[in-house]
């Protein structure tokens, strides 16, 4: 009852032609051999869906060694300081890192790629296809929900794009930028489109496919993005015309993404979706129901690294590369198994600071006197193999500078990844993150009474009570706190900052933390320790990040975007 895909290799060889040429080859596929067989368009379409492996486990696989954007926040700190496996230290203290030459996250040229892929594949659908008319509806619709995706990172990074929605003419090669409230609103007619055309359901020979539901999660992500811009920009960080949204639509869009996330709501009410009660299960469990469009893998054939990268070195002692930790801040976010928060101040917590903690706090993190694959793991100063090492100290630790490492998307049972890789699934979207949404819209449009008894649905699935907040200032800060234990590590961190504009603030001019954990002898001492080497650095430019410049000479009818 879930959206997932499952990616063949051999979907990803097949070549689909774009020219038309009057003699029929016998060494390649033309358009009209292409659209004749409906299993050749489904070859086609699988191809499309590989784009969704570049943003998979929240990384950025175009940003260093697959960099993750939390690293570029206050829940994250990446080990290396070396270009490459520390790519995302380099860019989080270092704001003169960003400029069109070099623009430190880039993903135009990859974007435009797969968009002409795509529109050529809805150009040979129209003209060529020969299937019937709901079926050549629902292809359009897997084709645009994929387009809508591609499109809504550029919207991410630099707000305003030139939007290419046809493969005639040179519009690539002479169109400006459309505004960022366009191309929010023409990314939302894709998502849109697609949750009308795709079936609630696809039929076990075509698991792996976008739903309804998922369209309409991905609709929601994209008119709260849209609302954010309109309630929080103001115009305030750049001056670019084509950037920022009217104050005055931010209620629209806070209601369009309240829609949207309710039609999600509807289906599981229908028993197509709902949250689980054991929070590691969502992570652990390829089939449940939390999950609204994840990426499986086949074991052998299409694989990933995530383990390699983020088990304790004790795993495998030498080879793994402990490429991201959790800090102290994000530690210290996650509540008492009563809901009371954590404080270091409390003698009680500062005793035994990992017990009586929220069931989320034990799926996300693993710390010190955890078990994991049959061992303990030790993470104090002391600790020879899982042990704590000073952030600077070795340019590549491997080891955690945190005093903590990250359980949440590792895979337990697997102990053989160095041969095997990995194949535990990645969750692009799920039910959880629909409710957030919904909520953030809610209380941000006054539907206060509302957005708190969503927030609390989540909330008390998590075994946690009701949330203690009654002002819209109180709930909102709440469906932050929210935001940052529920999703920790699954890439929202950093865009939620930047689309609330509160990134310059939070990651500016300040270094995080991490836990310093000794044991001479009569108990446990916990240090807080800075694991930054130089302060963070993000100015309020960077909100729109610049279109590399050899895009913009390439496109004469371009601008770049003010600033850069």
């Amino acid at each position: 009852m879930k959206t997932k895909i499952i990616i063949y290799l051999l979907s990803l060889s097949f070549f689909a032609g774009s020219c038309s040429i009057d003699l029929v080859p016998t060494d390649r596929y033309t358009e009209e051999v292409i659209w004749d067989s409906e299993n050749s368009i489904e070859l086609y379409l699988n191809g499309l869906y590989e784009e969704f492996r570049k943003f998979e486990f929240g990384r950025l696989s175009f940003v260093g060694t697959d960099n993750a954007t939390d690293g570029l926040t206050d829940i994250m700190k990446y080990t290396s300081e070396a270009s490459g496996n520390g790519t995302v230290n380099i860019l989080a203290s270092d704001a003169s890192r960003y400029s069109a030459a070099s623009p430190g996250i880039s993903y135009w040229a990859n974007a435009y790629t797969r968009i002409r892929r795509i529109n050529e594949f809805l150009y040979g659908l129209k003209n060529y296809s020969k299937t019937t008319e709901t079926q050549q509806l629902a292809y359009e619709a897997e084709a645009r929900f994929i387009r809508g995706y591609v499109y809504f990172w550029l919207a991410r990074i630099h707000g305003s794009f030139v939007i290419i929605d046809h493969i005639d003419g040179h519009a690539s090669l002479t169109n400006d930028r459309s505004s960022e409230d366009d191309c929010l609103n023409f990314i939302a007619q894709d998502f849109a489109f697609a949750a009308e055309h795709l079936p609630k359901k696809q039929t076990e020979a075509f698991v792996g496919k976008a739903t309804k539901g998922a369209a309409l999660a991905m609709l929601a992500r994209t008119w709260i993005q849209a609302a954010s811009i309109a309630e929080f920009d103001k115009k305030l960080y750049n001056n670019d015309s084509k950037t920022g949204i009217d104050h005055g639509k931010a209620k629209t869009y806070y209601e369009n993404a309240i829609a949207a996330a309710q039609g999600v709501v509807g289906l599981a009410n229908e028993g197509y979706y709902d949250l689980e009660s054991d929070f590691a299960k969502i992570f652990n469990t390829a089939d449940n129901k939390e999950s609204i469009f994840r990426i499986d893998y086949v074991p052998q054939f299409v694989t990933h690294l995530y383990d390699l990268g983020f088990v304790p070195p004790g795993d495998a002692p030498g080879q793994v590369l402990v490429y991201g930790v959790p800090t102290a801040e994000l530690v210290d976010e996650f509540e008492m198994a009563d809901g009371s928060r954590f404080n270091w101040a409390n003698p009680s917590h500062a005793a035994d600071p990992y017990i009586n903690r929220e069931p989320r706090f034990y799926a996300t993190i693993l710390y010190n006197g955890s078990t994991w694959k049959g061992r303990t793991l030790n993470t104090t100063v002391d600790g020879t193999t899982d042990g704590f090492v000073q952030m600077g100290s070795i340019s590549e630790p491997r080891k955690t500078v945190t005093g903590y490492y990250a359980k949440k998307m590792l895979d337990p049972t697997n102990t053989n990844f160095i041969q095997n890789r990995s194949t535990q699934s990645w969750h692009e979207i799920r039910y959880a993150e629909v409710l957030l949404i919904l909520s953030e819209a809610q209380i941000l449009s006054d539907r206060l009474t509302d957005g708190k008894n969503t927030l609390n649905k989540l909330r008390n699935k998590r075994g946690l009570p009701d949330v203690v907040a009654n002002t819209k200032e109180q709930l909102f800060e709440a469906l932050q706190h929210e935001r940052i234990v529920e999703l920790a590590f699954e890439g929202h961190r950093y865009w939620d900052l930047r689309r609330w504009r509160q990134a310059h603030i939070k990651l500016n001019n300040i270094r995080f933390t991490g836990h310093k954990i000794s044991n001479p002898g009569s108990g446990y001492i916990y240090e807080t320790v800075v694991c930054d080497t130089r302060d963070r650095e993000f100015v309020g430019r960077m909100y729109y990040l610049p279109i590399p410049i050899a895009e913009t000479q390439r496109n004469k009818g371009i601008t770049p975007i003010q600033g850069w």
